[in-house]
């Protein structure tokens, strides 16, 4: 019975953890200072400076609920938990530590680490299946027909029309531009914590000694290697080459041993935004 329900506790509290960093970023960062994260919470702050009687935490609950019964339709029951739970306590948080004394520094800074903790917030909250609700369920939405794209690009593009808006209701271009600031740094920070911070390496090397370097790559650095089968544009040999992924402080040790082995070869180091399988990530809560 523990074993059945520890992931499922592991996860609402990675969840809570990831909501309780947004809703921080958002009462004490970026709401005192007017500074728009675009989405569904966005359009909820821009009302609450309309009208400056309504919680906002209530109100991104409120503007949430429609989308909230879309995606339930589309993911299921599961994300149906994940996501409420998520959205709940954001939006709790957010009206509870409104009741704290803002941070008191400039706008930019506040700006950039209000982005940085919503950003690591959001990666927390995606790496469990879940969202917070708003542009997060727009997003995930979104990557269905464009898998192609990383989640953070997807909430940058929604995220950017309601930023806009924010100069035209605080009457300032400043609002505007710190707005994308923050949206920038957010998108970077989840996709560093959905994708890895480390960028790893896809080697390509073509050599007529290519068993020769397999086994160096196995032996020296620990890693397997594909080999492809390839023809030379001009002279038409048949040639192999060698696929190899590699962590990104290994590629110096790999151009060594391939340069030992041999002087000639021809290599093609580039990057990889995420490797999955043996020795890298694995298949669990990937996007």
């Amino acid at each position: 019975m523990k074993k059945r329900f520890f992931p499922i506790i592991s996860d609402l509290f990675i969840i809570a953890l990831g909501g309780a960093l947004f809703a921080l970023s958002v009462a004490l960062l970026l709401d005192p200072y007017g500074i728009v994260p675009g989405g569904v919470t966005g359009a909820a702050m821009l009302l609450c400076a309309l009208l400056p009687r309504l919680p906002l935490g209530l109100t991104v609950l409120a503007f949430n609920i429609p989308l909230f019964l879309l995606s339930w339709r589309i993911f299921g029951h599961r994300f149906l938990l994940y996501t409420g739970f998520g959205t709940l306590v954001s939006s709790l948080l957010i009206d509870l530590f409104a009741r704290l004394p803002p941070v008191e520094t400039d706008p930019l800074l506040a700006g950039v680490f209000g982005g940085l903790l919503m950003g690591a917030g959001l990666g927390l909250v995606f790496t469990r299946g879940a969202t917070t609700g708003g542009s997060d369920i727009i997003a995930r939405l979104l990557k269905i027909p464009f898998p192609h794209i990383q989640l953070g690009r997807l909430m940058l593009a929604v995220d950017g029309c309601v930023a806009a808006a924010a100069g035209f209701v605080f009457g300032s271009v400043n609002h505007t531009l710190y707005a994308v600031i923050t949206l920038y740094i957010s998108a970077r920070a989840m996709d560093g914590i959905l994708y890895g911070m480390n960028v790893e390496r896809l080697a390509f090397v073509i050599s007529d000694r290519i068993p020769q370097i397999a086994g160096a790559i196995g032996e020296r650095l620990g890693r397997g290697a594909t080999l492809l089968r390839g023809e030379g544009a001009y002279t038409g040999a048949e040639r192999r080459v060698l696929l190899c992924a590699v962590k990104r402080q290994q590629v110096a040790a790999l151009k060594t041993l391939v340069r030992e082995t041999d002087p000639g070869a021809f290599v093609i180091l580039t990057e990889a935004s995420e490797v999955l399988g043996e020795g890298f990530a694995d298949y669990e809560n990937t996007l």
